[in-house]
């Protein structure tokens, strides 16, 4: 008798077990297939912006890509590709710079859109640039008229040539090179006169 109370204990217990096992593997299914679906929805809105890219509705594509990529767990480089051309179709210059130069980081010269990728990245660079000289006349403009800029208490202004760095960052194809700011002296910042210099184009950068 105690023998067979023994068998009966542990068939349910075994049979518990089991039908525990199965609901994890059920569970887990259902959260496998949630993130398919997850995945799915978030490639729809990223195939979505690459056809109005390809429409040439830009600002529709922005929104789609954007939201590809703030909610990608690991986003795929053809994203970054189409993310950089489409910034330069907005007037994002920096953002198409970025995004174009980490396509070629990750897929060098024998990616799918490596080609592309590089020669938008040679139009974005060169309106890049273009707009930034164009705040500077824009500056220039402004200040020429015996205007200054009031620094504050402290009299000193963050160096925007390098961001207070010291150090100036240029990214190309090989990778990144670094020299030295020549208008803070290694100091980071500008004096409220170097700073009102600067802006009218008059400061001359050090040695």
């Amino acid at each position: 008798m105690r023998f067979s109370l023994v068998i009966v204990f542990l068939f349910s217990f075994i049979s518990s077990f089991a039908q525990q096992d199965a609901e994890r593997e059920k569970i887990r299914q259902i959260e496998q297939q949630k993130e398919f679906e997850r995945v799915r929805q978030i490639r729809a809105q990223m195939d979505s912006g690459i056809y109005y890219l390809d429409h040439e509705e830009y600002t529709l594509a922005d929104q789609k890509l954007k939201y590809a990529l703030s909610n990608m767990r690991s986003i795929p480089s053809d994203l970054t590709f189409f993310f950089g051309k489409n910034s330069y179709f907005i007037g994002k210059f920096k953002q198409s710079v970025d995004w174009l130069t980490k396509y070629i980081q990750l897929k060098g010269t024998t990616g799918q859109y490596s080609e592309e990728a590089a020669d938008w990245l040679k139009r974005a660079e060169q309106s890049l640039l273009q707009e930034r000289q164009l705040e500077s006349q824009k500056a220039a403009e402004v200040l020429s008229k015996d205007y200054t800029i009031d620094c504050g208490p402290t009299g000193k202004v963050t160096c925007p040539v390098c961001n207070g760095s010291t150090v100036i960052i240029k990214k190309d194809y090989f990778g990144e090179t670094y020299k030295t700011c020549l208008y803070c002296h290694q100091k980071g910042y500008l004096t409220c006169e170097e700073y009102n210099l600067l802006l009218r184009g008059q400061l001359k950068a050090g040695k």
